[in-house]
């Protein structure tokens, strides 16, 4: 069963599942696909080549899948995908990928997009991530799993924020953050392992231990990076080398200590 208020417009050939709930004043565009038990609150505007997975919740006037603010965009097809399970609160914004990304804006599953976010063109955000309010992603950004970002942050495109990392409130991050990582500032700066966080995903005090010293290697002693990985590539924490490597394939630069 499909409950769709009076006064929403769905257009022709939308894709609705079992269970949607479509509220006043909604408008879902030729093309979009929305998932099973996901509820569609007032104001909602989704945009053709659209889909949002199931068990979602889209609250009042957010936008998705509209055409990218890229003065390239020439028209060409692209896509928003939204994943299962996400959480999209009142005046967020996502816009669909460009032809000189990788064609789609993809959020995955999970998450808590909070109220005035803006997720440009080409972005993708992994599961279980929270982006608090009026945090702004130009294009191309990446964010990998369980990441927080704290509001009213900017994050420079083309960057990318490793999984479990922190970005505390009112950032500009312009490089990239490793995993595990707590990084604040106007230009942000590192300080130190995102402890709270790592605790809270059951990480042990002797694997927390082990992040400990390669953050000493990599960022507090007067090793190069390449002299850094060298020596923490035969770690046997799985997490070290998450870190290492994600490091050696930042092309932005990543952040340091400030």
């Amino acid at each position: 069963m499909v409950n769709i208020h009076k006064t929403a417009i769905i257009e022709d050939n939308v894709e609705l599942g079992e269970n949607v709930t479509i509220g006043p004043y909604s408008i879902i565009k030729a093309g979009a696909k929305i998932g099973d038990n996901s509820e569609i609150l007032s104001h909602v505007v989704i945009d053709e080549f659209t889909t949002v997975g199931k068990n979602c919740r889209i609250f009042h006037s957010a936008v998705l899948g509209t055409i990218p603010q890229d003065l390239k965009f020439s028209g060409e097809f692209s896509e928003l995908i939204i994943g299962n399970n996400n959480t999209i609160r009142e005046f967020a914004m996502i816009n669909r990928g460009t032809k000189g990304g990788i064609g789609k804006t993809q959020i995955g599953n999970n998450n808590l997009i909070m109220a005035y976010v803006h997720i440009a063109h080409d972005c993708v955000i992994g599961n279980n991530c929270i982006i608090a309010n009026m945090v702004q992603f130009a294009g191309h950004v990446v964010v990998d799993d369980g990441a927080v970002i704290g509001g009213m942050s900017a994050i420079h495109q083309f960057s990318r924020i490793g999984s479990l990392s922190m970005i505390g409130g009112m950032s500009g991050v312009s490089l990239d953050v490793a995993p595990y990582m707590l990084a604040v500032g106007n230009r942000a700066k590192l300080n130190g392992l995102n402890l709270v966080g790592l605790k809270r995903h059951g990480f042990s005090l002797s694997e927390i231990e082990k992040l400990k010293e390669a953050y000493r290697v990599i960022f507090r002693s007067n090793l190069k990076f390449d002299e850094a990985y060298e020596k923490l590539k035969e770690s046997p924490s799985k997490h070290v080398i998450d870190i290492i490597e994600f490091l050696r394939k930042s092309e932005r630069g990543f952040c340091r200590e400030r």
